[in-house]
């Protein structure tokens, strides 16, 4: 490589320290100013005083029962110094560790008194190894804690729309469950009939008229309820064959609610000019009435 003035550059085996402006820059200059803050060691990253305490124990492989005060409290109050000198409000929660910590020095160096009974002289790091192992279980719990998954961070809820405004769609009627509910009809009708012999004449335009009628006020009725028993056969039949013109020219709805259950008829939900009328409908004149004897 050479430089703008045709010469080999002395430099250009030298590593890339740094892109400035999209040149590289392999060596640092002699008049660099670096100002004392502009790089900062951040040292707070102990949750509390215990934990740091614990993180110098563990670090040296130190049994938490049998502590080396003389060692670990030096480091401590190294820490406690540094911070002082850049967070004054994060060292105060450091100096009543780092006092206790004194103490139990302090009283391990002086001669133990042997007590008037016969009873252990107990040891100065009793009570700090005891919060010192507390805290770890309870540390060591929580990670545990935060280890499992979590909403938001970890997964994300499924989410899924029902639409509970749908329509529920009938089962059709079939031709065998009609015959079933016509043969209980006649059977129900024999047993009212009168035994009587007479000669009338039924018109199914008539009957057809009377089961809308009876539905006009109604959102639905039963099948048995549309026919008059005490018609007898003859009332019956007719009424049956009107209610079966009235589902061919879709006047009517047959319909059930799920295998054998109730067999229901309503009136078709279409506006009032779209209905044909019985009058007006292709049933022939000459069959609209029936003459029936018993």
């Amino acid at each position: 490589m050479q430089d703008t003035n045709g010469k080999p550059d002395p430099d250009a085996e030298l590593p890339v320290l740094a892109l400035i402006h999209g040149e590289p820059l392999r060596r640092i200059p002699n008049d660099l100013y670096i100002p004392p803050d502009a790089l900062e060691v951040l040292l707070d990253t102990f949750e509390g005083p215990l934990d740091l305490l614990l993180y110098l124990i563990r670090k040296q492989n130190f049994d938490i029962l049998d502590i080396p005060m003389a060692k670990v409290t030096a480091q401590y109050l190294a820490y406690v110094d540094e911070i002082r000198s850049r967070n004054l409000e994060l060292a105060a929660e450091y100096l009543l560790m780092a006092a206790m910590l004194i103490d139990i020095k302090s009283r391990m160096l002086l001669p133990v008194k042997k007590a008037d009974s016969d009873e252990e002289v107990e040891d100065p790091r009793a009570e700090l190894a005891r919060r010192l192992l507390e805290y770890e279980r309870i540390k060591y719990g929580a990670a545990q804690i935060d280890a499992l998954p979590v909403v938001g961070r970890d997964f994300v809820r499924a989410q899924v729309h029902l639409d509970h405004t749908a329509e529920i769609r009938l089962p059709d009627v079939s031709a065998d469950d009609l015959r079933a509910a016509w043969a209980e009809v006649l059977r129900r009708a024999r047993l009212v009939q009168h035994h009587q012999v007479q000669r009338e004449s039924l018109s199914v335009r008539e009957h057809m008229s009377e089961i809308l009628r009876k539905l006009q006020n109604l959102r639905f009725a039963e099948f048995h309820e549309l026919f008059d028993l005490e018609q007898g056969t003859p009332g019956v039949v007719v009424t049956f064959v009107a209610m079966l013109e009235l589902a061919r020219e879709s006047l009517l709805q047959i319909t059930q609610a799920e295998a054998f259950a109730p067999i229901y008829v309503r009136l078709s939900y279409l506006p009032s000019k779209a209905r044909p009328d019985p009058a007006e409908s292709d049933f022939d004149a000459d069959e609209s009435e029936i003459i029936a004897s018993d």
